[in-house]
């Protein structure tokens, strides 16, 4: 059925979808935690004065807002808003709460939400999966966050990608080299759109803002390797977050420094870094950066923090198209078959023994042949089913199929269950 029902960029996730989605986000999770970051969870939420004015005018104009309520939302007034990202949030929370103790790692894997056009791998309510540190400043706390980036890429099964490094810093003292002090966004956000829209299109979108010829040149002269002078600071802090995330386990050939790396949002102040695929063009699957003003922009004091983000939706995409995926598409591990009403009594002991011993296990609810419910386990990507039919209650026993390659095994039924917690 054509999706008339539902809000365009909006979908349904299936349950084999959504397997496969925890098994991922899991994976994610494992490596946060193993890197020391501590959840939290923020409204899908916030009042529409803490998101605005954080992302710039195009970040700003994607915001799904909501009309307050009563006779202000008749007058067409907006108090809320969907959230963004997960990082101003952040920065509330922080602003909120003075006790907390720093530095403060934390992750968050929570959908947020952008009035973005649809395409592939993009939708406009999408998972984030984030970590930050705030209360460090820029140095090892950034490492931190390229190696959980790098680690976590190679637990879902990626090798071939670059972290790519620049900094702020470097792109202000760019800004003043090509003449353009006092139009340095106007400038980050065309230099942010070289992968999609290439030197070509960058140049006629800095001619059609204003920017003259011999500035576009001299822009790439620049990005080209040209001496930048002023941005001594910010390669001498890139050398050091470089070093430290080699320190830490992260790839060399996996990191690189790109002038040409912008990263659009407003708060970024030091250090940003994205991440891209080096085996197909696919964008970015990571991204991140020092925002060490956007605390203080609620707090009225300024703290140093800094975070990255995965890109759920991109990765579960590619992983699907490379086949990256586990074909099983049910987390029920045993199917436990009813032979006869008579034979039913021995079906619920056995679904209730794998249970007890923590093994998602299903029982057959409808009556039919075994024929026919051993293919509803095995359409379900099951691997063991169970069969109490009269001869194996006679005996004590279950009889222990599995599926992948057809081998029956008559047990008792606690030693069924140890085989299958064992792994077979």
């Amino acid at each position: 059925m054509a999706n008339v029902f539902l809000p365009k960029g909006m979908r349904d996730l299936l349950p084999q979808q959504m397997i496969h989605r925890q098994r991922v986000i899991g994976a994610i999770q494992q490596v946060f935690t193993r890197h020391g970051f501590e959840p939290l969870e923020t409204p899908a939420m916030e009042r529409i004065e803490t998101l605005t004015g954080k992302y710039g005018d195009e970040g700003d104009k994607l915001i799904f807002k909501v009309l307050s309520r009563g006779e202000g939302g008749k007058e067409g007034l907006v108090d809320q808003a969907l959230r963004y990202d997960l990082t101003v949030p952040l920065a509330r929370v922080i602003a909120m709460n003075p006790q907390l103790s720093l530095p403060f790692k934390r992750s968050q894997i929570q959908p947020v939400w952008r009035a973005d056009r649809p395409q592939k791998g993009r939708f406009r309510e999408f998972y984030q999966c984030d970590v930050d540190v705030v209360g460090a400043p820029c140095g090892l706390a950034d490492a931190e966050c390229i190696a959980v980036v790098h680690d976590a890429l190679l637990a879902l099964g990626f090798t071939d990608f670059t972290i790519r490094l620049n900094h702020r810093a470097w792109l202000r003292a760019l800004a003043v080299a090509v003449g353009a002090a006092d139009r340095e966004v106007e400038l980050i956000v065309a230099i942010d759109k070289l992968d999609k829209a290439g030197r070509e299109g960058v140049g006629r979108d800095l001619l059609a803002r204003g920017f003259l010829p011999d500035q576009v040149q001299r822009l790439w002269a620049l990005l080209d390797g040209a001496s930048l002078p002023g941005a001594e600071q910010a390669d001498a802090e890139l050398d050091r977050v470089e070093a430290l995330a080699l320190g830490l386990g992260v790839s060399p050939a996996r990191l690189r420094r790109d002038r040409s790396l912008a990263r659009g949002l407003d708060y970024y102040t030091g250090p940003v870094f994205e991440t891209v695929l080096t085996d197909g063009a696919v964008g970015s699957v990571s991204g991140g950066g020092r925002y060490d003003g956007l605390i203080g922009m609620f707090s009225g004091r300024d703290i140093p923090a800094v975070g990255v983000s995965l890109g759920l939706e991109r990765l579960l995409v590619l992983m699907e198209e490379r086949g990256m995926l586990a074909a099983s598409t049910t987390s029920t591990q045993v199917w436990v078959t009813v032979f006869d009403e008579a034979c039913e009594p021995a079906a619920l002991q056995a679904v209730t023994a794998f249970r007890q011993a923590g093994v998602p296990a299903e029982i057959s609810l409808t009556e039919g042949k075994l024929g026919k419910q051993l293919k509803a386990a095995d359409k379900r990507g099951v691997r063991w089913v169970v069969i109490a039919g009269p001869d194996e209650v006679a005996a004590g026993q279950v009889k222990l199929r599995d599926l992948r390659d057809g081998q029956d095994l008559a047990l008792p039924l606690a030693d069924a269950v140890a085989r299958v917690v064992a792994g077979g």
